[in-house]
């Protein structure tokens, strides 16, 4: 299942550009991966839109619920579009979306953020979405997240977190993004366990299955130096992934 490295990515069944950032697992830095890029886009004068579509776990502001993760993209992207279409869905316990929706009392409809995305896609801007949990985390009884991900039709990066386990729940996600009918675009790796026993041979046989990394980032340490690498990193994979 490699990874397909040009533009035939763009699938025909959907009319907008971008990509849909997922993970192999909750916490294996999604949010920091997606706010890179747009940082790094932002930085060299390449406009992009960003959505979190579905955020659960929110703080009351005087504007309304407002997510972390959604607010930081949208800063990082500069973005001056509703919150509304940037994060439709809004959900102010941190726990499994499904849940969430229920605990509030609300439906998460795939068509409902389509629409979003589409209004904020209106001049062809390219767009940066990011998901929530993993592949399958549910949005209901019997929806999931992929399901939001085939709503917009969008190429998929997959966010890879490099701790013990990494293997299997990467290929199993690879697999099931394929089985969706949605294009692998590829990954970027997350060390997520600086001191993982054979990191380097466990990249080496995900390149080989899932092909070369976009980006290889090591797990943040304070000092400039780590900063700069991180950026660098995502300032190179941000070029290649939006010419998708």
């Amino acid at each position: 299942m490699k990874a397909r490295g040009d533009a035939s990515l763009s699938t025909s069944r959907s009319t907008l550009r971008g990509l849909f950032v997922a993970g192999t697992d909750t916490g294996v830095g999604k949010t920091w991966v997606s706010t890179g890029l747009a940082l790094a886009a932002r930085a060299e004068g390449r406009g992009l839109a960003v959505m979190k579509p579905v955020a659960a776990g929110a703080d009351a502001t005087p504007d309304g619920l407002r997510n972390e993760d959604a607010v930081d993209l949208i800063e990082a992207a500069a973005s001056d579009a509703r919150y509304e279409d940037v994060n439709p869905y809004c959900l102010s316990s941190p726990m499994s979306p499904h849940l969430a929706a229920a605990e509030a009392g609300v439906c998460i409809d795939p068509a409902v953020i389509r629409s979003a995305a589409g209004r904020l896609t209106a001049a062809g801007e390219w767009l940066l979405v990011e998901g929530a949990g993993g592949w399958r985390a549910p949005i209901s009884d019997l929806e999931t997240m992929a399901d939001v991900a085939r709503a917009l039709g969008l190429p998929v990066l997959l966010v890879v977190g490099l701790r013990l386990g990494c293997l299997n729940h990467t290929l199993l996600t690879c697999e099931a993004i394929e089985r969706d009918g949605l294009t692998f675009a590829g990954w970027i790796g997350n060390v997520l366990e600086p001191d993982m026993r054979a990191l380097e041979a466990n990249v080496a046989w995900l390149a080989k299955r899932c092909g070369e990394p976009f980006a290889l980032l090591p797990r943040e340490a304070p000092g400039a130096g780590s900063a700069s690498a991180r950026a660098a990193s995502l300032a190179s994979a941000s070029r290649r992934l939006m010419q998708l």
